[in-house]
């Protein structure tokens, strides 16, 4: 089960970048990347690993997909740099859709790295003073805590100096609204997909003694 949720979560992080470049707004006043309704359900699957294979695993996850987003952006690049065939006519095109400013990559990449580390560190401290008890407490205070950071950071280092202050906040400000409701929401979802990896694993480690057996 782990595989699968390693494979998810790496493949979830990179369509949010590719995602990035399209913005919708909800009402008149929220201005949302499209890669937020991708980039959130990160978090989750993040806690999951944590909550049902430990720490060192769910690091290995955040690492994983920090090499898997230098590796797409790489290829992305190369793609982008390889020469038109003749009759392409949408080159220009695909560059704008796939190239993101360079401040927007490091921004990005700072923010994941801290902020998914930060979901780690909080979601295992409170594992271990609460045991297998308080799951949802685990599951929202990490994933609040960190999307909040994740979203100034990002935010903060990516268009810090291109428009006013009060702008900033209200960018921050609206995207963490969304960010919070989503981890309300995706609770039972942990719950289930927790449960089912114990489950999962309780069977492989019956099968293993049976082998030996």
């Amino acid at each position: 089960m782990l595989y699968y949720l390693n494979g998810l979560f790496v493949g979830l992080l990179i369509l949010s970048n590719v995602l990035a470049v399209k913005l919708f707004s909800i009402g008149d006043w929220i201005v949302l990347p499209a890669a937020v309704i991708i980039y959130v359900f990160t978090y989750p699957i993040l806690d999951v690993i944590t909550e049902a294979y430990g720490k060192e695993a769910a690091r290995r996850t955040v690492l994983t997909g920090f090499l898997a987003q230098i590796l797409a952006i790489g290829f992305i690049w190369i793609a982008i740099k390889l020469p038109a065939a003749s009759f392409y006519e949408n080159q220009q095109s695909f560059e704008l859709i796939f190239t993101a400013g360079f401040r927007v990559t490091i921004a990005s990449l700072v923010a994941y790295l801290v902020s998914q580390n930060l979901d780690v560190t909080i979601f295992d401290k409170l594992k271990k003073r609460h045991g297998k008890k308080k799951l949802w407490i685990r599951n929202n205070l990490s994933t609040m805590a960190s999307q909040l950071v994740d979203t100034a950071i990002f935010i903060s280092i990516a268009f810090y100096g291109t428009m006013p202050l009060g702008v900033l906040i209200g960018m921050i400000f609206s995207q963490y609204i969304f960010k919070f409701i989503v981890a309300i929401i995706d609770t039972p979802v942990v719950y289930a997909l927790v449960a089912i990896c114990r489950r999962t694993e309780k069977k492989e480690q019956l099968n293993a003694a049976t082998a030996r057996t």
